[in-house]
């Protein structure tokens, strides 16, 4: 296996582990050794969301893959494999739902926007018919 593509996985795992100081310090040492390295790692902080991480436990990646080591006990790395697969069923009709929610308030929003359109043409309509009998 190519310690190329392993490397920067191995530095983000071992940053992960040391928490949200280490990667502040990593960030400053790229500062002021090399500013574009200390760019890049604040870029990555932030868009990686590493900086706004609560510090109690790391990254959601860290406690993911330590969910899914083995145990050694095969009934119950079945059991935790079959709860997961079931929660994660859970999130993924949740995530359904709610974007099924923001599409339907979305369409009533927009609904309500084209009556109004619509009404105020028509009152703009009647005004003028009105006008012209007047006249």
């Amino acid at each position: 296996m190519s310690t190329v593509g392993t490397w920067p996985t191995q530095a983000e795992t071992w940053l992960d582990e040391k928490g949200k100081g280490a990667w502040i310090a990593a960030m400053i040492l790229g500062f002021i050794f090399f500013w574009p390295v200390g760019l890049a790692l604040l870029a990555y902080m932030i868009w990686s969301k590493r900086m706004f991480a609560k510090s109690n436990g790391g990254c959601g990646r860290r406690s993911r893959r330590y969910s899914f080591r083995s145990s050694g006990n095969t009934a119950f790395d079945a059991y935790k494999a079959d709860t997961l697969s079931r929660l994660e069923e859970e999130q993924q009709n949740f995530e359904a739902f709610l974007t099924r929610l923001r599409e339907a308030k979305d369409k009533a929003e927009f609904d309500d926007f084209m009556d109004e359109r619509e009404k105020k043409a028509r009152d703009a309509k009647k005004s003028e018919q009105d006008d012209t009998i007047e006249a």
